[in-house]
């Protein structure tokens, strides 16, 4: 018993989690669970936010150890607040996205961690960018990611279709969510979701009890 709790604070704390982005006609929605686990072994915490703002309408999802993932974010923040400056203008999702792969290229020997990038420019409008273990960076219209997202690629497939309304995408979102935390034990909590649009970013939390529901738990 001693051991394995030895073992669980070597592991640190995991997001375990189910994040997902995706784009619809106009904007992008990219959202997470709340659940953190220790280890893999228990839940350290339900109320974790994963969805993190960047810039004014960038923000990015995080997945793998929580340390190291706040850790590249932080520095991220860092690099576009400056990239701003010198450019006297908002950054470029690209821009997000560029800064991640090359933080998680240059210390992918100690990194843990994987980022979804998804925002709003003048320039190509709404994007989706998957930044993985070792700083591999591609672009996709929708990605999912997290130990719950095993479960979900199936009805990711089936029912994402491009140009769908800013509702019907929210459903999708919403939807997929649900179906992931009710089948992996280290995806849970409430939903956090971020509509990203010209006009600017709205944060939308659909609390655990009012998630669709799709099967007998």
């Amino acid at each position: 018993m001693e051991k394995r709790g030895m073992d669980a604070q070597c592991k640190g704390v995991s997001t375990g989690t189910t994040i997902l982005a995706a784009t619809f006609d106009g904007g992008v929605v990219i959202c997470s669970d709340s659940r953190a686990s220790m280890g893999g072994e228990y839940v350290s915490s339900k109320t974790i936010n994963k969805v993190v703002q960047v810039h004014d309408r960038i923000f990015c999802c995080m997945a793998g150890s929580l340390a190291d993932a706040q850790a590249v974010l932080k520095a991220a923040k860092f690099h576009l607040s400056f990239h701003s400056i010198q450019m006297e203008g908002s950054p470029q999702v690209i821009a997000a996205a560029s800064v991640l792969k090359e933080l998680c290229y240059k210390n992918k020997d100690e990194l843990q961690a994987g980022f979804i990038t998804a925002g709003w420019d003048d320039k190509k409008g709404p994007q989706i960018y998957v930044v993985s273990l070792g700083g591999m960076l591609i672009s996709q219209t929708v990605t999912i990611g997290g130990s719950g997202s095993t479960y979900i690629y199936g009805y990711v497939d089936a029912k994402y279709r491009p140009n769908m309304t800013r509702e019907e995408c929210l459903q999708f979102a919403t939807n997929a969510l649900a179906l992931a935390m009710g089948r992996d034990n280290v995806s849970g909590g409430v939903a956090h979701l971020v509509v990203i649009t010209k006009s600017g970013a709205e944060h939308v939390v659909v609390p655990g009890d009012k998630l669709p529901k799709f099967h007998n738990e």
